[in-house]
């Protein structure tokens, strides 16, 4: 399938990078919140992404947490076909692959390399999906264009662009540096068709006065022959936004007198867990890097979801942090324990079927009496019910592989909306765990937690996370050439954006 199968063509366009981590996720949710204010049906489309941080989607499937951050930007339900391959790292070398929401198969990169062209037609039937009835379709690239490396069977930027007829923009990150020759190098690398492919260009993440730039916008465009379309200023709030991988987890943030320790894991997952926690003025984050001790005045110690369970457990006593754990505990402090944070502090971990390596049982960190079973089959659902030490209410979702049982889940932590129990609680009541992500997004669930915890909470979350999608989009907006954004795109002239075509 091409996009030439269906008519007529929806605006579109392809948003590709100079590199990784250049910004492509926050500007494609910023320019999804632009976009629909001025009153069009927009929606975000990634062919393949890499990432352990997953968002359950409104149709029951899993995809990158970018992409549903993006979906959001668009006031629009997320879905699966928004990100119909999801690469979920579980060793230096593998992956489990995602398509179209649900799990395929888990392979080594080599072995992936030689098969991603055959998703090819997924990717194309999802993107078809998605344009639907919408009057505009952002799409975002992965990486670089300029890996001609990877160019052979590539889904993720040219190959992509190419196969549905998207024209591109390349975004540029000055903030580290080289930006010239970044932009300049990626034309060089290029076919004549992909030179010819890009329609434009702009600098991101530029600290300090935006004009002091000018002559190098004239000096890239007089190289490569592209449109300069901006310079977007540093946006200072981009860090309060859900991270998409765990190079957004180098530092803790908040000043409070509750202080939450979060061992960063190698194969860490969902630490979206994370982000309410960050923006709470009565809880200072400690995100613990591998090397360092657990911080021995922590009120909370939160194991994050992972991965890899088994893994990412050998990894935790790889850093001394069972030792760690021990001591919190023996101090009277408190310990959380989230998905395969909540396996870990069970007492055995058993893989019969070889999921996440070779068949065996590990020994857990024993500070729940229960046991976890790892099976093939993967739960992916929203989640909704109650509190039991509380009776606070939360939403959130589960992503996992498991079963758990054992004396503590007796003494379950959730009660959810169908009448069943997630989790456990230790016979002290200082030790919990649940497979229920994003607890922590639900306002009345967290005001509860952290208040029974000496920290005080009025934080709206939801709320702040829609103005500062709404303050990105102004952002954009001032210093973007959008009209000929939305022109590249297909979508006419500056007036039919502005009267609106999607309202």
């Amino acid at each position: 399938m091409t996009r030439s199968d269906w008519e007529p063509k929806t605006p579109a366009l392809m948003i590709q990078g100079t590199g990784s981590n250049v910004g492509k996720s926050l500007i494609v949710a910023g320019l999804c919140r632009l976009f629909a204010n001025r009153g069009l049906t927009v929606r975000p489309f990634k062919p393949q992404n890499m990432s352990n941080n997953a968002a359950v989607t409104d149709d029951g499937g899993e995809i990158g947490r970018a992409q549903a951050l993006q979906a959001l930007g668009c006031r629009a339900p997320s879905s699966v076909h928004m990100n119909p391959v999801l690469l979920k790292p579980e060793t230096d070398t593998g992956a489990q692959i995602i398509v179209q929401g649900k799990r395929f198969d888990t392979m080594r990169a080599r072995e992936y390399g030689k098969q991603k062209n055959t998703l090819l037609p997924k990717v194309l039937e999802s993107f078809s999906t998605i344009a639907s009835g919408t009057d505009l379709v952002l799409v975002e690239g992965a990486g670089s264009p300029a890996e001609i490396n990877l160019r052979s069977g590539d889904i993720a930027n040219m190959g992509f662009a190419e196969a549905a007829g998207l024209p591109v923009i390349l975004c540029a990150d000055i903030d580290r540096g080289g930006v010239i020759a970044s932009v300049v190098g990626t034309y060089a690398v290029l076919e004549l068709e992909e030179q010819n492919r890009i329609k434009g260009f702009f600098i991101n993440r530029f600290r300090g006065d935006p004009s002091l730039f000018d002559e190098g916008m004239h000096e890239i465009a007089a190289r490569t022959g592209w449109r300069g379309l901006g310079v977007v200023p540093w946006f200072a709030d981009a860090g309060k936004l859900p991270a998409e991988d765990a190079l957004g987890l180098e530092d803790g943030f908040g000043q409070g007198s509750l202080k939450i320790a979060v061992p960063v894991i190698s194969r860490i997952a969902n630490f979206d867990d994370l982000d309410p926690l960050r923006l709470e003025p009565g809880v200072s984050l400690a995100l613990v890097q591998p090397g360092e001790p657990l911080p021995g005045d922590a009120d909370i110690v939160l194991l994050p979801g992972s991965k890899s369970t088994v893994g990412d457990l050998a990894f935790l006593r790889g850093q001394g942090w069972d030792i760690d754990l021990k001591a919190h505990h023996r101090r009277g402090g408190q310990i959380l324990g989230i998905c395969g944070g909540y396996q870990m502090l069970g007492k055995t971990i058993s893989d019969p079927d070889g999921i996440e390596g070779p068949p065996g049982t590990v020994e857990g960190l024993g500070f729940l009496d229960v046991e976890t079973v790892l099976t093939a089959e993967k739960s992916t659902v929203y989640a909704e019910g109650t509190h039991l030490a509380s009776g606070a209410a939360f939403s959130g979702y589960e992503i996992h592989i498991g079963r758990t049982a054992g004396p503590d889940c007796d003494r379950p932590m959730m009660q959810l909306k169908n009448g069943s129990m997630d989790g456990a609680v230790s016979e002290d009541g200082r030790v919990c765990g649940t497979y229920v992500h994003g607890l922590f997004t639900s306002d009345k669930f967290r005001s509860a937690y952290l208040t029974a915890l000496g920290a005080s909470s009025d934080l709206a979350y939801g709320r702040s996370i829609d103005r500062i999608l709404d303050d990105l989009a102004r952002h954009l907006e001032s210093v973007l050439d959008v009209d000929a954004i939305f022109e590249i795109a297909g979508g006419g002239s500056s007036l039919a954006l502005r009267d609106g075509i999607g309202g």
